[in-house]
């Protein structure tokens, strides 16, 4: 089929985009909602004015939309970016969120849209670990969690990563994957890409107990 890719520059929705594609669907479009409200429910937020770096590294076309980040304006936001789209359908890196499956769900049944989120209710250790082996590059970007200091910030997800969130886990109860918000995370790099990327400015913010690497722009690695 012939889908478009919620895509906010984070693993999650790269590594669902990679997985669809290896099903045998094509995407040509990310479509990305960029919310005034950094608190946004349904939406990524941190470091949203490198994703066009990102779009022309897998050489897609890159739709934004707009939103205050409110509930409604979120839904509508993305309502009008995947409006008169050619496509059949979406595709989400979703994977524990009912709140986000639900509203992403209706914005696509009001446009006869199909729903795709090859991700979703998969067991957490087993997705992080096929990621890493895909070849999804991500840094953490954002630590808003127990556990987490400075140091984090910038640092890659790869199997030596993973098993110290495992470790976060055991002691704090976190999601491994972020889902209940604990990091956030940016690709470098993916099967998608057609050439890597690296970080060519960035500035570190942290307050107390969280923080967030503020990524200014991104250049061919």
């Amino acid at each position: 089929m012939r889908l478009a890719s919620l895509y906010s520059g984070g693993k999650d929705s790269s590594f669902s985009l990679y997985v669809a594609e290896q099903m045998g669907h094509d995407i040509p479009y990310l479509v990305n909602v960029v919310p005034e409200d950094k608190a946004s429910w349904i939406f990524h937020t941190p470091n949203l004015n490198v994703v066009p770096a990102i779009a022309e590294a897998m050489g897609k076309e890159l739709i934004l939309g707009r939103s205050t980040g409110e509930e409604d304006s979120d839904m509508e936001g993305l309502r009008q970016a995947l409006d008169g789209l050619d496509i059949d359908g979406i595709v989400t890196g979703a994977v524990w969120s009912d709140y986000q499956w639900d509203r992403m769900n209706i914005v696509c049944s009001d446009l006869g849209l199909r729903f795709f989120a090859p991700m979703w209710r998969k067991d957490q250790d087993y997705l992080m670990e096929q990621m890493i082996d895909a070849g999804v590059e991500a840094v953490i970007v954002g630590c808003y969690a127990e556990g987490f200091d400075e140091s984090w910030l910038g640092r890659p997800l790869n199997h030596e990563t993973l098993a110290d969130l495992r470790k976060l886990r055991d002691k704090y109860g976190i999601s491994i994957m972020g889902e209940g918000g604990e990091y956030e995370s940016l690709t470098l790099n993916s099967p998608s890409f057609r050439y890597p990327l690296k970080i060519a400015g960035s500035r570190k913010e942290w307050n107390r107990n969280n923080g967030l690497l503020c990524v200014d722009s991104l250049q061919h690695a």
